[in-house]
């Protein structure tokens, strides 16, 4: 088996050569034609709607959590 600092090392190589294949894409078209068209705004708010949804409900399944908790520690 390999030893903690060595499979460190190979993750850290294999990310830098993974980050190197990203920073070769030139242009996305996609992107490109959304943004021309000014529908990339509607995309990116729409998407932080569905992340302030899932945040803000995480943080009430996280107080329920916690106040359950709290009656099991009492009983």
């Amino acid at each position: 088996m390999l030893s903690s600092s060595v499979k460190k090392f190979l993750l850290i190589i294999i990310l830098f050569v993974t980050g190197q294949f990203v920073y070769a894409q030139e242009r996305v078209e996609m992107a490109d034609g959304l943004r021309s068209n000014g529908k990339i705004y509607v995309v990116v708010a729409v998407l932080a709607i569905i992340f302030m949804g899932l945040f803000l409900f995480l943080i009430s399944i996280d107080r329920k959590v916690s106040r359950l908790e709290k009656e099991n520690k009492k009983q």
